[in-house]
This record gives structure tokens, C-alpha cells and sequence, in this order.
């Protein structure tokens, strides 16, 4: 074996030595030599040699990331020990990885594939000689699940460390551990911009090299130069940027200005401090318009539109916020005269979410004479470098998601970037030649901008963290992520392993299911994990593959601002069950449909969905179809796995399976419904969510992938679900304090049957659990003998006429006689939680309109002693309150009266069920 590696690390050494004789070679050479990493190169060698953990920082345009992984792959060739070594280059990005891997193979003089390759989620290009591979983080943590200690691995470079994705701040610590225990094995960590003495000190006082960055000098505009130097004038009309969601929620109920935005709130204090005395009047007014919470489309027109007529040659790089406001703002730029003309600009978009294939073309020279326009986000920050790039406009954003611990609920907002991301944007223009950066917000609120972002394992939801610490058998979740560089809040990190307890992947003590352990070989949430596999075992994974594929990629349903009621048809004729998810896979079969004929394209044009989507579905449609057959959950036999693909009930429950316990229960109005969660009360749909459009939600439930905190909390997705559903698909279920009452999460649900009815759910979901279980454990098992079990549970899904009856009763029941009772006064507190929200006039109408009941009405009266006292009306009874000091109080008062009347107050047995069905009388034909 010995001699076998000596002699091809001599043909190495020989192929690169005639790469570096060949005029090719030689020419490739002397421009590495031009790049400042390379005057370093001797340095980084000797101190990689010399220690097990080196971090450079390296300045923007010196070039470290394609040189030097080359000079330590070089330097192992020349000294014949090239067949032995093996480097592991992390980038944050995928598009980083391919374009970096194709830049070090070209100066190389190869093709990719040979000694260099990349690997990225669904592609890759490597060869059984690659001693350089380029790969997203997430790969090489993939890796280390089935191999611990990375054998055979020399140096692993970990670059644009200093954006601190959870990824990155995840492998330190494994990386971190494993280096004791392989002390040849090289890590080298590399940023542009770097708390260089944080990582040093991480790593026990690990030696620092700085590398001087080489850019053209950048002249740097901020608003108040831009405003002074072009005459344009900010108004409060002119700043809006009328677009998508952000439409919905400019023109929502609220009063304007009632609620200062994040945004706003965080550059106030600047702008007040700030002097503009040496700007004229004109400009110190539109500075006094200036909205933080804006983009400004209008004013990035009016710039583009001066930069492509008197400007000089050279591609603009406008960093924008998301892919809502980069589909928006090229559109807006599409129907302008110049700027929408092929012939004179190239108007080109970059965002992770977009095919790679797409992504390559920000890399293309326009034609002669246009100009080339990139609208991008953070992505383009670092690592990418689009050579031509001459103008910057920068927005001062992008969208970060905060995670509030407190209510479990990520908020996606735009943010203002930190100081090191707006030198990085600064810099890409200055990489060819002088440039210039146009900054869209004043120098004052640069200044209070953060040094540095905030790690995204302090503002993210832990979970898959959680799980892959387990799978990776790092001990207590707590424990190893108190070693991190930065470590989480406790009450994240305990919400993170009370959900994994809550959806089965651990167990009380916090060890691994035989599900968890499934969970950790699927590249997904474990939620959507859980669901696909639930897919394999009730054999109908078609579908189920297409949800899963289609929360794991960009939303395809588009809906742009002009055709917005257009995409809402074209969008709600796939829907005819109030399931976002069940429309998504009448799209997807859709569009296989009209593949076969190749009408693909027109197909998604006319209903208004992405092909670019539909494509990423198709293919990670195959990627977890192979995963599923590694795992022994599926066969080759595609019509075993689909054989009740067709059941559209049955899909609803697995799909609540895996969305569990992301739900909200409809609360119904009399003329349409609200939706209530128990973490944050009331919430909202996006408006682009099939069940946004109805009026009525004949279902009690809907289970949801995603909520998002933006001005108020928004529900993503949903497919609404019937008590039956929730009881066998739900989570574990508990019995309550009389026969036929059970709970779920922990009381916050509840559910009112018969008996003998209760047992029946109870005994289905012990005997489901065990089949599941068992099925688990034996992979290969035919669940056919489980027939008798299986028909019950697919009857009881289909049967049940989802009118939510096991909520309080949902009956509709005629008014009793009118009485008026007055009880004592209350033994409960009156400001004591319960279903329904945190105080009793709303958790009386929760239970009320469950029931099927208008809502409650209050009449309050003044007595002679000043005090309040309120009567409320509902179902023709009438309940009074206690005297209370003020109205509002008396309202309160008066409905936790007759709250405490309706649930026996502290009664229990018999005589709670006569109280309640007082309100609720039973139904007397059977249920089932």
C-alpha cells in the first residue's frame, strides 16, 4: 500500500511540476503571485506545520480562499506525500463551494473533478483521485455522523467563519473535541473579517496571521451626500414600497405610528443626535421624511437609472433584503424605458434559493454596451466575487430570523446589517478597479450599527441541533452546548428538547427514540422527517413526498403585486379542502402531467407557479426516496409504498403526524372565524394561504409548518384537521379529571366524550403507537397484518364530520328560558389562564363559539356608590357579575361568573357534567 501511494504521489508531484513548466502554468503563476495571500505564503505553511489550529484574517480581495487551500495542497505534492493528503474546504454557501472549486481548478490547470471537486447538497463533482474538496458545512457534519474522526482527513479550512451560522458554530465545538484525540489532523479557520482574539482564545491562544486585502479604493456615498449630490427629494409618499406582505401589513387595522417597528426604534436615538447644519434646506427636509423602515425602490430606480446614463462602464451589485423585495424591485425595474431595455442593461438576480444553474449566471459579461445589474442579498457579501462590479447601493439590511425563547416563536425581520457586513459590501467594489458604494441610509445610523452580527445559535430554534448533537453521541444536549463559542440561552435549548420529547425522537432522558434515530439520517426538520416516514408506513409516500419536498424548498406558488387576485384563482383551484399542503401536491402532479408532453413551462406560467421550484421538488423528491431505501422504510416496488396514496383523509392525519404540535384551533364568529395558539392567543394567515380566503372553516383544527413573527404572528402554511385526526395523529394522549374528558399538551387541550368513546381513541392510539413502533424496529415487517387495526383508523379519519363536537360539545342548540343567576362570589382566580386565551372574557368566548355560539354581550351598569356591575348575555341566559371599580373589570367579572357557572366551578364528577350540559346538551344518536 505504501508503495502504491508513493507512486502516485510522484505522478502528482509530476503533473503539477509540468502544470507549472507550461507557458499556461507560468502565466497562471504570476498573477497568484500579484495577490497579497500569496507574499504570505511561506508564513501560513510554517504556522500550519507548526500548530493544529491556525486563523487567518484575511483582508477582502487577498485572495485567501482560492490560494490557500492550494498552497497547502502544493506544498503536500512537492514533497511527494500528495496521494495521503486530504482537505476539507467549508464554505457557508453552496454557490461559494461550486464557484470557488471551479476558480482553484482552472488556476490548477485541471477539470473539475480531478484533484479538485465540490459536493453540495443534490450535486457534486469529485473523482477517486480529489485530494481538495470544496463542501457546505452541512456536508461535512453529514460526514462526521458516520465517521466520528474523519480518518483519512489532513486539514479541514473552515472559511467566512465570521458569519456564524449555527453550522459553523456547531463544528468548533465537534472540531474542537475531536483534535486531542487526532493530533496530526490540521483545522485552519479563515474570515475576512474577523474577532480574530475570540476564535484564538476558543482554541487555547491558537497564533493569528493577517493577510493585508488588495481593493481599489471605494469612494463611499451616504444618504445625506446622496441626496445633496443628486437633488432627489424623499417624501413620505415616495418611499413606500408597495409590495407583497408588506402591503397587508402597512394597510392593516392599525393605527400608524401606534407601534414603532424594530427597525425604527433602533436608529431614532442617531438620527436625533445627528447634525446636518453644513446641507441645504432641501436636503435636511428629505432627511426629516426618511423612513428607516423602507427600502426605497424609487429612490434605487432614480440611481441605477443615473449610474447606466452618465456613468462609466461597470457592472452594479444592489444588496436587497429577500427574494420578496429582489422579484419586486426587478419588476419595477423591468418596466422602466432603460432600465427594463436588454439591449442596454443585464438585469440579473442572485438569492440561495435559487438553482445553481441560475446562480452561475451573476458570473457572465453583459453584451457590448449594457450594463450588468445584480440584485442580490447578503450571499454576495463574501466569498462570491463578481469581477466586474464597479457600484454598490446598499439597503443597510437583511433578513435575520430572532428567535423570542419566551413564546417559542421565530421572527423573521429585516435587521440592520453590522458594520463588518457594510465594509464587505463596500468592498466588492472595489475589486477590478476604483468604485463606488451608495449607501441608502445616513453615516449617523452606520455608526450605531453592531461591530459584529449576532451568532445565529443565539437567535435560531435548536432543534435540529438538538438532534444531531444526540446523533452524534456528544452527550448531554446542555452540557456540550455550554461549550460553545457563544452559548444559547438555557430556556432555548430546554423548549429544543421538550419539542423533541413532545414529537418522540427522545425520550424522558433525553436519549434517542428508535424514531429519533430515523430522524438523523433524513437532511430535514425533524417534523418533516417524521412525516415523510410516517409516509413509508401507510404506504402513501407520493404524496407525503411532495409536501415534505415542498416545505423544504421556495414557496412555488408566485404571486406577484400586479396578478395578485390571478394567482389567488389560479392557486385556489388546487384547493378544494383547506389544506395548503394537499394543493401543493395537485400542482406538483400537475406539472408531471403536463411534463410528459413537454408543456411543463406552460403549464407553471399559466397558473402561476415556479418552475424552479417544481424542478427542486422533483429531484429532492428522488434524494429522500433513496434515503427512505437506505433505511429499509421502502422497496424498489413503488406500487406497495403508493397503495393508499389516493386517500386524501389519511394524508391529512399524517401530515398532522408531522406538523404536531404546530397548531392553532378556529375559533368561529358568526360571520367567519379567528385562530387561536397556545403560546401566542390570536394569530393570522398569509394572505397567500388557501384557507386566508374562507370565510368559514367547517374543521376545529389546523396544524401548521410555520409561524412567523412579523408585525403580528403569521401562520405560513395549514391544512385544517378533525378531532379524530388530532386524537390518533396528535401527541400522547392523557386522561382527565371525569370519564370521557381527555387531555393532550398538557390540559391545554381538551376533549368531552362518552366513555366508552374515550377508551375507544385511547385503546386505537396505544395499538397505532405499537404498530409504528414495531414497524420501526423491523423495517421489512408487512403491515397487512395489522388489517383490522388499519381499517378502524382510516374509517374513523374519513368518517368523522369534523364539526369538532369532542371541543366543549359543538352542538347547535335551541335557547333555553331567559334566567337570571347570580352566584357567589368566585373561589377561582379571576385572572387564572385557561382555553382561550389570559383573561375570562375571552376564554368565555372561546368555549362559546366552539360551541357554535354567537358571541357573548355585556351590559354594565353605574350603582350609587360609583362602582360597575355587568350582566353578560349568552344562549338567552344571563349571568351577573360582583361590583367592580371600573367597567372593564365589571365585564371580566361578570365572565369569569359565568365561566365558573359553565365548567361547575370546583365541582367535579356528576355534577360537573350536569352543569356543563346545562349549556351543552348531548347528542342523543350515536356518534360513530
Amino acid at each position: 500500500m505504501d508503495k502504491i501511494l508513493w507512486q502516485r504521489s510522484l505522478q502528482l508531484c509530476n503533473q503539477q511540476q509540468a502544470w507549472q513548466d507550461s507557458p499556461e502554468g507560468r502565466k497562471m503563476l504570476e498573477f497568484r503571485k500579484s495577490l497579497p495571500a500569496y507574499k504570505e505564503k511561506d508564513a501560513i505553511l510554517t504556522a500550519i506545520s507548526q500548530n493544529q489550529v491556525v486563523i487567518i484574517s484575511g483582508e477582502t480581495g487577498c485572495g485567501k480562499t482560492t490560494q490557500i487551500p492550494q498552497f497547502i495542497l502544493e506544498s503536500e505534492i512537492e514533497s511527494v506525500q500528495g496521494a495521503g493528503c486530504s482537505i476539507i474546504c467549508t464554505q457557508p454557501r453552496r454557490i461559494s463551494a461550486m464557484s470557488v472549486s471551479e476558480r482553484v481548478a482552472s488556476e490548477r490547470g485541471e477539470q473539475l473533478g480531478e484533484c479538485v471537486g465540490y459536493k453540495v447538497r443534490l450535486e457534486g463533482i469529485r473523482g477517486r483521485d480529489t485530494r481538495l474538496l470544496f463542501c457546505t458545512t452541512g456536508i461535512l457534519l453529514r460526514r462526521m455522523l458516520v465517521d466520528r474522526n474523519l480518518r483519512g482527513i489532513t486539514h479541514v479550512i473552515v472559511d467566512e467563519i465570521h458569519e456564524r451560522g449555527m453550522n459553523e458554530d456547531f463544528l468548533l465545538i465537534v472540531l474542537k473535541d475531536l483534535l486531542p484525540h487526532r493530533p496530526e489532523l490540521r483545522l485552519i479557520l479563515m474570515s475576512a473579517t474577523l474577532d480574530a482574539e475570540l476564535f484564538s482564545s476558543y482554541f487555547g491562544g491558537a497564533p493569528i496571521l493577517r493577510i493585508p486585502g488588495f481593493t481599489y479604493p471605494v469612494q463611499t456615498h451616504f444618504l445625506e451626500n446622496i441626496l445633496e449630490m443628486t437633488g432627489y427629494k424623499l417624501t413620505l409618499h415616495n418611499q413606500i414600497d408597495d409590495y407583497g406582505q408588506e402591503k397587508v401589513w402597512r394597510t392593516s387595522k392599525q393605527a400608524p405610528g401606534k407601534r414603532k417597528s424594530q427597525i425604527a426604534s433602533s436608529v431614532e436615538e442617531a438620527l436625533r443626535a445627528a447634525d446636518f447644519k453644513e446641507y441645504s434646506p432641501q436636503t435636511r427636509e428629505s432627511l426629516s421624511c426618511w423612513n428607516p423602515d423602507c427600502i426605497g425602490f424609487n429612490l434605487i430606480e432614480y440611481l441605477l437609472c443615473n449610474i447606466c446614463e452618465n456613468e462609466r462602464p461597470g457592472a452594479v451589485l444592489v444588496f436587497m433584503t429577500g427574494w420578496d423585495d429582489i422579484c419586486s424591485l426587478k419588476d419595477k425595474l423591468l418596466s422602466h424605458p432603460i432600465l427594463g431595455d436588454p439591449s442596454q442593461v443585464l438585469l440579473l438576480t442572485c438569492h440561495g434559493s435559487m438553482a445553481s444553474s441560475e446562480q452561475r449566471l451573476i458570473f457572465d459579461e453583459p453584451n457590448d454596451g449594457a450594463r450588468k445589474i445584480v440584485l442580490a442579498t447578503n450571499i454576495a457579501e463574501t466569498s462570491i466575487t463578481i469581477n466586474d462590479v464597479v457600484f454598490v447601493l446598499d439597503c443597510g439590511k437583511a433578513k435575520e430570523t430572532s428567535y423570542d425563547a419566551l413564546n417559542n416563536t421565530p421572527c423573521l425581520l429585516p435587521s440592520w446589517i453590522s458594520k463588518v457586513s457594510a465594509q464587505q459590501r463596500r468592498g466588492r467594489a472595489g475589486r477590478v478597479q476604483p468604485g463606488e458604494c451608495y449607501h441608502l441610509y445616513p453615516r449617523c445610523v452606520y455608526e450605531a450599527f453592531a461591530e459584529y452580527q449576532l451568532p445565529e445559535i443565539l437567535r435560531t430554534p435548536l432543534q435540529s441541533l438538538c438532534l444531531q448533537i444526540k446523533s452524534l453521541k456528544l452527550g448531554s444536549i446542555s452540557e456540550f452546548l455550554s461549550r460553545a463559542l457563544q452559548s444559547p440561552e438555557l430556556l432555548a435549548v430546554q423548549n429544543a428538547i421538550d419539542y423533541l420529547k413532545i414529537i418522540g425522537a427522545l425520550d424522558k432522558n433525553e436519549n434517542l427514540t428508535v424514531l429519533g434515530q430515523y430522524l438523523t439520517m433524513l437532511p430535514l426538520e425533524p417534523k418533516l422527517g417524521k412525516m415523510l416516514i410516517l409516509g413509508a408506513i401507510f404506504n402513501c409516500l407520493d404524496p407525503i413526498l411532495t409536501v415534505v419536498c415542498g416545505l423544504s424548498v421556495r414557496d412555488p406558488f408566485l404571486t406577484p403585486m400586479d396578478k395578485r387576485d390571478l394567482a389567488e384563482a389560479a392557486k385556489s383551484q388546487f384547493s378544494r379542502d383547506y389544506s395548503d399542503h394537499l394543493a401543493l401536491v395537485r400542482a406538483y402532479e400537475g406539472w408531471k402531467d403536463a411534463e410528459i408532453d413537454f408543456a411543463g413551462y406552460d403549464y407553471c406560467w399559466k397558473n402561476f407557479l415556479s418552475i424552479q421550484s417544481m424542478k427542486a421538488i422533483d429531484t429532492l423528491r428522488n434524494e429522500f426516496f433513496s434515503l427512505l431505501k437506505d433505511a429499509g422504510l421502502v422497496d424498489s416496488n413503488t406500487a406497495t409504498c403508493n397503495a393508499w396514496s389516493h386517500e386524501e383523509h389519511l394524508i391529512r392525519a399524517i401530515i398532522c403526524y408531522g406538523l404536531y404540535p404546530g397548531l392553532s384551533s378556529v375559533v368561529h364568529n358568526e360571520k367567519s372565524f379567528s385562530l387561536k395558539t397556545m403560546e401566542d392567543g390570536q394569530v393570522l394567515l398569509y394572505s397567500n394561504s388557501v384557507n386566508a380566503r374562507e370565510s368559514k372553516i367547517p374543521y376545529p383544527w389546523l396544524v401548521f409548518n410555520e409561524k412567523i413573527k412579523v408585525n403580528a404572528v403569521f401562520l405560513r402554511d395549514s391544512t385544517a384537521i378533525s378531532d379524530s385526526v388530532l386524537l390518533l395523529f396528535g401527541g400522547s394522549i392523557s386522561k382527565g379529571d371525569i370519564d370521557g374528558h381527555l387531555k393532550m399538551l398538557g390540559g391545554y387541550l381538551e376533549f368531552f366524550m362518552e366513555p366508552d368513546i374515550a377508551e375507544t381513541y385511547q385503546s386505537l392510539r396505544r395499538e397505532l403507537d405499537e404498530l409504528i413502533q414495531t414497524k420501526l424496529l423491523n423495517p421489512r415487517m408487512d403491515i397487512h397484518a395489522y388489517h383490522e387495526l388499519l381499517s378502524a383508523i382510516r374509517l374513523l379519519v374519513s368518517e368523522d364530520k369534523c364539526d369538532g363536537k369532542f371541543v366543549f360539545g359543538r352542538q347547535v342548540l335551541k335557547p333555553s328560558k331567559i334566567s337570571v343567576i347570580s352566584t357567589q362570589p368566585a373561589l377561582m382566580s379571576r385572572t387564572e389562564s385557561g382555553p382561550g386565551g389570559d383573561n375570562s372574557k375571552s376564554q368565555l368566548q372561546t368555549l362559546l363559539t366552539r360551541s357554535g355560539y354567537a358571541a357573548p354581550i355585556y351590559k354594565t351598569r353605574q350603582l350609587k356608590n360609583n362602582q360597575f356591575r355587568a350582566t353578560v348575555e349568552f344562549n338567552g341566559m344571563q349571568i351577573m357579575g360582583q361590583p367592580c371599580n371600573n367597567k372593564k373589570s365589571a365585564e371580566k367579572d361578570a365572565a369569569a361568573e359565568a365561566l365558573q357557572w359553565l365548567m361547575g366551578g370546583t365541582q367535579t364528577g356528576h355534577e360537573y357534567v350536569n352543569h356543563m350540559s346545562m349549556l351543552v346538551k348531548k347528542s342523543k344518536k350515536d356518534h360513530y
